[in-house]
């Protein structure tokens, strides 16, 4: 029996016990960092991603609106971006990770329907050279997930998962607000732009444009739209206050960066210059 047949995610109910709708993604694979021996801290292997979500879809087919439904094209590059980005020490630590990103509220500059419920599976195709084939498969329900949230001037921080290593957040960027120029010195730092309306560096950046910030990389966000613009970030280790430097830009200007996008069949990107840094 092959591992995508094997993926029986449960029936998903509503309180009245009508059966929730399910969107599937299968087979998402994605190289990246996962594990706790020295091979696998070093050398990135394959995983293999399944997710089911449950949800309502009758107001999307009632519409044709993707505000009504799930954008899995999109969803496909976060999920990819989180599982790159974050270097997970177990598969435990990447499972809950997706859970709890895919059953968080959405933002007003990301509509989409709230998903009910979700079952996450991970695969290590590699991890004993061809012996077995370990994977993990959990389900959670968005009743039972409780994210932390933080104020800030430039908006708000949904703290989405915080583990070994890594913390996972939504930066929530206000009208008008911006992310001053800082940088940071002990961590390391790897960001998706989700919104559509968001300035970095003072230029335009289109959705779904990732980058990595070295230590040391003076970086800015602004928010000159009418809308909340978000921005899914991740810390490695987790996220330190007093790592958060503010800085006066450097007299040459704020360094122009090009992203590597994670939405590469949406529209097109939006090139700063010809320096690239994405991870």
């Amino acid at each position: 029996m092959s591992s995508e047949q094997a993926f029986h995610p449960p029936v998903v109910t509503t309180p009245e016990g009508r059966p929730l709708d399910v969107i599937e993604m299968r087979g998402l694979t994605v190289d990246c960092i996962v594990g706790i021996f020295n091979r696998e801290r070093t050398v990135a292997q394959p995983l293999r991603l399944d997710v089911a979500l449950f949800l309502d879809t009758r107001a999307a087919a009632a519409e044709g609106k993707l505000a009504h439904t799930v954008n899995y094209g999109r969803l496909a590059g976060e999920l990819r971006f989180l599982l790159e980005a974050c270097r997970f020490e177990l598969l435990e630590s990447a499972v809950e990770t997706v859970c709890r990103y895919v059953l968080a509220p959405p933002t007003e500059d990301v509509q989409r329907t709230q998903v009910r419920a979700a079952t996450v599976r991970v695969t290590k195709p590699l991890a004993l050279g061809g012996l077995a084939v370990p994977s993990l498969q959990i389900h959670r329900t968005a009743e039972e997930m409780v994210y932390g949230r933080e104020d800030k001037s430039f908006g708000r921080v949904d703290i989405i998962h915080e583990g070994t290593g890594y913390g996972v957040y939504r930066l929530r960027v206000k009208p008008g607000g911006s992310i001053p120029s800082h940088v940071h010195q002990q961590m390391e730092e790897s960001e998706l732009v989700l919104g559509p309306g968001l300035l970095l560096q003072f230029k335009p950046v289109a959705r779904g444009m990732a980058f990595h910030w070295p230590r040391g990389f003076v970086h800015r966000y602004d928010n000159p739209s009418a809308t909340e613009q978000t921005v899914l970030c991740v810390d490695r280790p987790g996220f330190i206050p007093s790592d958060e430097v503010e800085t006066e830009p450097p007299s040459t200007g704020l360094a122009p960066v090009t992203g590597h996008s994670y939405y590469p069949l949406d529209e097109p990107a939006v090139a700063g210059s010809p320096a690239e840094h994405h991870p």
